[in-house]
This record gives C-alpha cells, sequence and structure tokens, in this order.
C-alpha cells in the first residue's frame, strides 16, 4: 500500500527527558493507524510534531515520501484533545466560522450530514452534551477536506453509547478512502478501528503490527483470569501476571493449569477463561496495566 506518513527517528527532548525517544512508524493511505499507550506514553506529544505544534528534537516527518512542509499541514485535518470554541455560536455558526478560515472546503450540510448533527445545528454549541462535541469537532476536523486525519484521544470521557457512535462515524470516513492517525489509551477503540497499531510506553514503540497479528504473535493458548485476592505470597505459579484487580494466567492446557490451581488449594471462585485482548497485550509487554485517565499528564 501506498505510504502517505513516515516517521524516521523522530525524538522530542525537554532537558534531560526523552518524552519520544527515536521513533520509527510507516501510515498507509486510507488505512486507520492507532498510536496506543496510557497516559505519559508520549502519544499526544508525538502527534504534535506531526501536526507541526512541536518541533522535533531530531528525526524526520514525511508526507508522501517528501520531508513535511508548511503548505502540507494545510492538507491535515486536525482534532485536539480540548478546542476552544467561540462563544454565543450556533453549531451552524461554528461551521461557517471553520469554513472561512479555508480556500478549499467540504460543503456544510455534507458535514451535518456525515457527522450526523442536523438535530441540534442550531443549538449554541456549549449546551452540547460530550459526544454531540465530539461530533461536531469531528466536523471541524473535516472542514477542508484533509488527506490525513488526527483524532488525539476523541471519545476520553464519553458514555458507551456516544462511543460507540463515534466509532462509526470514523468507519465511515475510513471507507470514503481517508486517512486517520488515532491516538487512543482504550485497547477496545483500537481494536475495533486500527488496520495497524504501535503501542507506546515510556516514549517507545515496543511493538507494532495489526491487532490480529500482534495478539497472534504473542499469545497462544488461553488466558485464566483470577481476582487477585484469590492469591498469596505463598502461591508457586509460572506465566501469572497481575493487573489492578486480577491475576492473569497464561496456558497452554487449561484443564492442567486448573488442576494445578486446585492443588495449591487455590480458590476458583470468579474465575473466567477468555482469549487475549489488547490490553492483556499491553499488561504482558509493559508489565503494568493501563494507566486510567487523570492518573498522570499525558505528555
Amino acid at each position: 500500500m501506498t505510504t502517505i506518513l513516515e516517521v524516521k527517528q523522530l525524538s522530542k527532548q525537554f532537558s534531560d527527558f526523552y518524552a519520544v525517544d527515536k521513533i520509527d512508524f510507516k501510515v498507509s493511505k486510507g488505512s486507520c493507524f492507532g498510536l496506543l499507550g496510557p497516559n505519559g506514553a508520549g502519544k499526544t506529544t508525538t502527534i504534535e510534531m506531526l501536526e507541526g505544534i512541536l518541533a522535533p528534537s531530531s528525526g524526520d516527518i514525511l508526507f508522501n515520501d517528501k520531508p513535511i512542509t508548511r503548505e502540507d499541514f494545510q492538507k491535515l485535518g486536525i482534532q485536539f484533545q480540548h478546542t476552544a470554541l467561540q462563544d454565543y455560536l450556533t453549531v451552524r455558526e461554528t461551521l461557517m466560522l471553520f469554513s472561512s478560515f479555508y480556500s478549499k472546503t467540504l460543503p456544510t450540510d455534507d458535514l451535518i450530514e456525515q457527522c450526523q448533527l442536523a438535530e441540534f445545528i442550531n443549538v449554541d454549541h456549549r449546551k452540547l452534551s460530550g459526544g454531540q462535541k465530539q461530533r461536531l469537532l469531528l466536523a471541524l476536523a473535516l472542514i477542508n477536506d484533509p488527506e490525513l486525519i488526527f483524532l488525539d484521544e476523541p471519545t476520553t470521557g464519553l458514555d458507551p453509547h456516544s462511543r460507540r457512535l463515534f466509532w462509526d462515524l470514523v468507519n465511515n470516513i475510513k471507507a470514503q478512502g481517508k486517512t486517520i492517525l488515532l491516538t487512543t489509551h482504550y485497547m477496545d477503540e483500537a481494536e475495533y478501528l486500527c488496520d495497524q497499531i504501535a503501542i507506546m510506553d515510556k516514549g517507545k514503540i515496543i511493538a507494532m503490527n495489526s491487532p490480529e497479528n500482534l495478539l497472534r504473535e504473542h499469545f497462544k493458548g488461553a488466558l485464566i483470569s483470577l481476582p487477585k485476592e484469590n492469591l498469596s505470597a505463598s502461591h508457586n505459579l509460572v506465566n501469572v501476571q497481575f493487573s489492578q484487580d486480577s491475576a492473569l494466567i497464561h496456558t497452554d492446557d487449561t484443564e492442567a493449569t486448573i488442576a494445578a490451581l486446585l492443588a495449591q488449594q487455590i480458590s476458583l471462585q470468579g474465575l473466567q477463561i477468555k482469549s487475549a485482548n489488547l490490553d492483556d497485550l499491553f499488561l504482558k509487554l509493559t508489565g503494568h496495566g493501563l494507566q486510567s485517565q487523570g492518573e498522570q499528564q499525558d505528555v
């Protein structure tokens, strides 16, 4: 597939701290590429360098096989985590205001239909719900008909229904041939939307592939989940890792592992057997689970 964006040895240093440390990746045209990781992993700093907001300390950013230029930034669409909009404007007036910033724009009616804004098009944007505001911000990111769209943690704080609705909008955009670069700390979001993912931790990319290939590469068999309180320091277990509330045991022989648990008189109350997902992969690769929103400032 044709590459629209390529990053080579990209770094960002603040004093003696590397927020982003020599990362490499490529984004194919027409795909959704996900940058995953907990708060503080370096996702937002990476995105801000790609958008031209921050200057890299070192490394290269290529857009359509050439070093990215100021003119190329006009071909990007950006949905920030937080966007300040002009007060006292309706949704329609906000769309018209942002349309005036560009020489080339999509028709307003098309954006209203695509992002499902019709039901609140004449409402003051300050009165929108969280999900409605994110749909407006998505329309603003699309207003200049961009080649590449950045979505920086767009569903943080949304309820499950609003998140699913937003996911459907993103899939519809991708179906039109647009390229999307998504940052998220929701692994289910990445698994649902992304063709390719890069998992970041402490400024580095620690794994990169399609979600299916990453899971196939790192997991065989099944995962047995037990409440953490079922275990004690005296228990002798292998291939076990701990999340906030659970102990996860990776096993190729479920029956033998359960027999071993019983032999050590470990309670099976609350036991679950499941296939691995991206949350399990992140725990395996980093030794810790994803931090919840607000525990640590993202960079």
